[in-house]
């Protein structure tokens, strides 16, 4: 690692304004892994362990921290940041990566393809500010993967879609100017979907995997935790565990992104705050009735979009929560230190 610059770890002109005279002191380092009790980070001279200032969570492999050599003293603020609701009960966002170039929707090319699935990913991605690539593994296993690339590539003009055996070193080198030149890409999915197998051909290593059951075609988790990890064309990529849950959570942007034909024509709407459901005059339901759009397509996009404003508002509500909740503890404190200070 010692050979490396900043700008080899991904450092750019974004980080550096951030900077001021009082952070001369610090050094930048690049977050690799999170843990408990520590970060593992990396810089032109190694990697080291860091010990955080703030909850782990609110730390994303792939983040930039000022350092004093023992402590992340200050995080910089992502140039793009993937998130999604953290799954179970509560209503948390959960940070997975930061200070992506690209992000590969990894699929593949038997039942675990799903265009829904697809365009919730894309909406994410899109809401990362990130660059969508929705790469098709096992296509070797299928007569012809065609098809598979063509439903993709329909999802958005902003896709780029591939097709690869991702256990052939060559094919899945194809994947090489996405993740070379301090270029970061991150990879998510399934399980099962051949994450892994990339990642070991991308970057060397030799992360253990697991086959897929063939009744359905899904898999355990081979990846435990996100980690940044260099590859052998220069760049960087993060591999993470297949998600299980992926609510979206201020994604309004996102979906706009993948339904944007949905989003104009709803601007031709004759009211504005139209359901496209009985209004007259909606834009929407004209153009599924002369089948320009297909019914199933809309009633995708309404969900996303409705998931997306609970999710939001939820959210928004526990933090409103959290903040009045501080406030009554800072008031109590200082209310105590004025009764102690009277009795003195």
């Amino acid at each position: 690692m010692n050979d490396k610059t900043l700008s080899d770890l991904g450092w750019s002109e974004q980080f550096a304004r951030q900077l001021t005279a009082a952070d001369a002191v610090f050094s930048p380092a690049r977050v690799a892994e999170i843990h408990r009790d520590r970060l593992v980070v990396v810089t032109p001279e190694g990697s080291f362990n860091l010990h955080p200032r703030e909850a782990s969570g609110a730390y994303a492999v792939g983040d930039w921290v000022l350092t004093d050599g023992t402590s992340a003293v200050r995080r910089l603020t992502p140039v793009s940041d993937l998130s999604r609701r953290a799954a179970g009960p509560g209503v948390a966002a959960q940070r997975i990566a930061a200070n992506i170039d690209t992000i590969g929707i990894v699929t593949s090319c038997n039942d675990d393809f799903s265009v829904p699935r697809l365009e919730r990913y894309l909406a994410l991605v899109s809401s990362a500010g990130c660059l969508p690539l929705v790469i098709l593994t096992k296509a070797d296993k299928t007569e012809d993967a065609r098809p598979f690339l063509r439903q993709a590539e329909k999802l958005s003009p902003l896709v780029t879609a591939l097709a690869l055996n991702a256990k052939d070193p060559e094919d899945a080198a194809r994947l090489t100017p996405w993740c070379s030149r301090a270029q970061t890409l991150a990879l998510i999915g399934s399980s099962g979907v051949g994450k892994t197998t990339l990642r070991n051909a991308l970057t060397g290593e030799s992360a253990q995997t697991r086959e897929i059951r063939e009744d359905d075609a899904r898999g355990r988790h081979t990846t435990t935790f996100r980690a940044l990890r260099p590859t052998r064309a220069g760049g960087w990529l993060i591999d993470t565990p297949g998600m299980r849950e992926l609510q979206l959570t201020d994604a309004a942007e996102g979906i706009g992104a993948v339904f944007d034909d949905l989003e104009e024509l709803a601007a031709d709407c004759r009211f504005s705050d139209c359901g496209h459901d009985s209004e007259p005059g909606c834009a929407i339901k004209a153009a599924v009735a002369s089948g320009a759009v297909a019914p199933d397509r809309v009633a995708r996009w309404q969900k996303l979009l409705r998931e997306d404003r609970h999710n939001s508002e939820t959210l928004a509500q526990s933090r409103a929560r959290g903040r009045s909740f501080s406030r009554v503890i800072k008031e109590a404190k200082a209310e105590g230190r004025r009764k102690r200070d009277v009795e003195r």
